[in-house]
């Protein structure tokens, strides 16, 4: 269709019979109160009629909106963050904005403003496993932004949006500790981040509440690698050998299972193993991993529902996603004494 032949506004009022200021509040959603519902839905079935779509871009220069948000990550190599993107921008879709995913360039650290003036060409940024004091360098002081994964007692941000984190590692160590284990080992993330802090408080409490239990805690970074040369180091330490090793998250367990299997030690007969975040990796390994896994395209979609509503001018309240624990091969009774 030719741009002279594209149906205006006003020739929907003309079909609707009503006025292009109504029609304008109707398409835009700011009818309720202002005009009837008989009439709100008159002037949609003139639109649907007429194939009349509104003219975004005029749109946003009159109210100087860009529909753009921004989404920034850690990093672009782990699958959790794909698939909050996932969840994000079909969200963002549906309200006619884009996603730009940024991971930041120091990971968890300093974000920098990857534009000339962020205010100016975003609309509002969302943030992924980052402190909210990271963001300033991206006008996170003047632009809406709601945190991800992200610690809710800062007041940072307009909304904080998180997992129930605490809950799932809570769930695995009960699931552990209800087979019998009493030797726990945990292969903590050598992350500055809220999130494996929380992991590793809530891990701590449920050990400790346990008469008889005891944990031992081995940081190390996130890569499959590392994690099978700490899990090697924990597992032939002078000592008694733990029978359940508990990880911050997927990559670190199948690590742990590679050492396992080269030591010799049966998964999970001799060693438990449980990850967290429920990666395709998790069933690629074998046996599959015991995990708890995080519902990340609800995530995304929940805090980018926050985000425009508070673009609207809205007020998006806090709120918590709960999680599971997925039961699997890797964890088993504790080994019989020898």
């Amino acid at each position: 269709m030719s741009a002279a032949s594209r149906p205006t506004s006003k020739d929907v009022a003309r079909a609707a019979g009503v006025s292009q200021a109504a029609v304008s509040l109707v398409l835009g959603g700011k009818w309720p109160g202002r005009v009837s519902a008989a009439t709100a839905e008159r002037v949609r079935e003139a639109a649907r009629t007429l194939g009349y779509r509104p003219n975004l871009a005029a749109r946003d220069l009159r109210t100087g909106r860009t529909r753009t948000a921004l989404l920034v990550v850690p990093t672009l190599t782990n699958e959790f963050f794909a698939r909050v993107h996932e969840g994000a921008a079909a969200v963002a879709a549906a309200h006619g904005f884009g996603v730009l995913l940024y991971p930041s360039p120091e990971g968890t650290g300093p974000a920098t403003d990857p534009f000339a003036s962020a205010p100016a060409a975003l609309d509002g940024v969302l943030a992924s496993s980052m402190a909210a004091q990271a963001l300033s360098g991206i006008g996170a002081g003047t632009l809406p932004l709601v945190m991800l994964d992200s610690d809710p007692a800062t007041g940072l941000g307009t909304a904080t949006v998180n997992l129930a984190i605490a809950d799932g590692m809570r769930q695995a160590a009960g699931h552990l500790l209800g087979l019998g284990h009493r030797r726990l080992a945990h292969l903590a993330a050598d992350v500055d981040s809220w999130t494996f802090e929380v992991r590793a408080a809530a891990l701590a409490g449920s050990v400790a509440a346990v008469p008889g239990a005891r944990l031992e805690t081995h940081r190390c970074a996130l890569g499959v690698a590392q994690a099978q040369a700490a899990a090697t180091a924990l597992l032939t330490a002078p000592g008694p050998r733990p029978t359940a090793l508990v990880c911050d998250d997927d990559l670190l367990a199948a690590g742990a299972c590679k050492a396992a299997r080269r030591l010799g030690l049966r998964v999970p007969e001799e060693l438990s193993v449980s990850g967290f975040d429920d990666l395709t990796l998790a069933t690629a390994v074998e046996p599959e991993l015991t995990t708890v896994t995080l519902p990340a395209e609800e995530f995304g979609a929940r805090g980018m529902t926050a985000l425009l509503t508070a673009v609207d001018g809205g007020s998006p309240a806090d709120a918590e996603l709960p999680v599971s624990l997925t039961v699997r091969g890797s964890t088993g009774p504790v080994p019989a004494r020898r």
